[in-house]
């Protein structure tokens, strides 16, 4: 096999070599049809039957219960942004049809650029009122900066929303909701109505797949785009639970904004996620790195993976600021374990950090166009070992130019 590079780019990101070797086959031959997977019918009994155990591994490694129904569908986070509203203000109108519009109230919790444009597109949208139940920038130093996790004095949550937003993991800025509930940094679970069917929306885009879910029983909705952790672009997975999947055409003549078709999650559900082409070759691939999780020991492994990986790039990651090479962007507490994101001080540094990664086949690592520095993305397919080759030359950098300042 030829050489590949190390790519810690944030989306479409790495995919496991064994199973890209493994879907090469898949492409000439899908399971032994003679027809490959890009060519062969998403109705036939191969596929559907393909799908089938695509969301059965889905259920086994995130414990999806009952409750609760798989979907696939396509057009990504963005798409969601969209789809959550029109189906969850359809739910809300069936419940309370004698509300008026202005009185029906979404909350969105904005820790960054992707959360930001959720609550956008919902204000844009219309037909109900945005409360920013949460604003991070609030807590920043310079008021401006998504650069924190909100602690929960600092949410101002609806009495009886619509639905309740928040992004698991924002891959833009490298803030993460802590996955441990006594952290000033988890999502404030103890904040929300006890014994109720919450209206609670994650976006788990970049996270999904990395380690439980916590309290995923709890949410109305659970969506994420399969080009971080599990599979090409082109794939979106949706945890929906089963009250949630509503007539939204009812809701329509009840005066709610009709849902195009292919947006309606009862469109998907009564469909078997089939009504219209899906997007077969990400399916397939999804369900080779599904197996291949599996095989590994499942989310057990890989949210100990993601601890070791995260822990030892935040801590050379220190050591550089201490040097005064580099420099962190998120309070500690709140960074993400998937993106990690910094400055490199010093004229002309920043470039030449770059272009040393890029020598030693270390490929995708600078900062989003809107917030410039540093992002690395180790997300599932990126080894320890090659993190570690990251961080060795993360220590070299600052050594060398911690030596050059001092001589200056």
């Amino acid at each position: 096999m030829e050489s590949r590079a190390i790519n810690f780019g944030a989306g479409p990101s790495a995919l496991p070599a064994s199973v890209l070797q493994e879907a090469t086959k898949g492409l000439l031959n899908f399971n032994g049809t003679g027809i490959g997977i890009a060519e062969i019918s998403h109705r036939s009994k191969e596929f559907t039957t393909y799908l089938q155990g695509v969301e059965q591994n889905i259920r086994k490694l995130l414990n999806v219960q009952p409750t609760h129904s798989i979907l696939f569908t396509q057009g990504g986070g963005s798409t969601q942004f969209s789809a959550v509203v029109l189906n969850m203000l359809a739910r809300h109108r069936l419940l309370h049809p004698e509300l008026k519009d202005e009185d029906r109230v979404l909350d969105y919790v904005v820790t960054g650029s992707w959360s930001k444009k959720a609550a956008e597109e919902a204000r844009r949208m219309g037909g109900s009122t945005v409360n920013i139940a949460a604003d991070s920038r609030k807590s920043s130093k310079d008021q401006k900066s998504f650069d924190n996790i909100p602690t929960a004095d600092a949410y101002s949550l609806s009495k009886d929303p619509a639905l309740i937003y928040y992004c698991a993991n924002e891959t833009v800025d490298g803030v993460e909701f802590s996955h441990d509930d006594t952290s000033p940094a988890s999502f404030p679970f103890h904040l929300l109505p006890k014994n109720a069917l919450l209206p609670l929306v994650g976006d788990h885009s970049s996270s999904f797949m990395s380690r439980p879910i916590p309290h995923l029983s709890d949410h109305a909705i659970i969506y994420a785009g399969a080009q971080k952790n599990i599979g090409p672009a082109g794939l979106t997975i949706l945890i929906v639970r089963n009250d949630c999947i509503v007539d939204v055409d009812a809701a329509a003549r009840l005066g709610a904004t009709p849902v195009p078709i292919c947006l309606s999650y009862k469109t998907l559900a009564d469909h078997n996620s089939l009504y219209n082409t899906p997007p077969v070759l990400s399916m397939y691939v999804t369900g080779l790195v599904l197996e291949h999780m599996l095989q590994l020991g499942g989310l057990e492994y890989y949210a100990n993976l993601t601890d070791r990986k995260a822990k030892k790039l935040y801590a050379v990651l220190k050591d550089g600021e201490t040097k005064g090479v580099f420099k962190g962007k998120v309070k500690e507490g709140s960074g993400s374990q998937m993106n990690i994101v910094f400055d490199v001080l010093g004229e002309g540094l920043l470039t030449k950090f770059i272009a040393g990664a890029e020598e030693r086949g270390m490929k995708g690592i600078k900062g989003h166009r809107s917030v410039g520095g540093i992002r690395v993305s180790v997300y599932n397919a990126v080894t320890e070992d090659e993190t570690d080759r990251f961080i060795a030359y993360m220590k070299q950098f600052a050594e060398q130019h911690e030596a050059q300042e001092e001589h200056q």
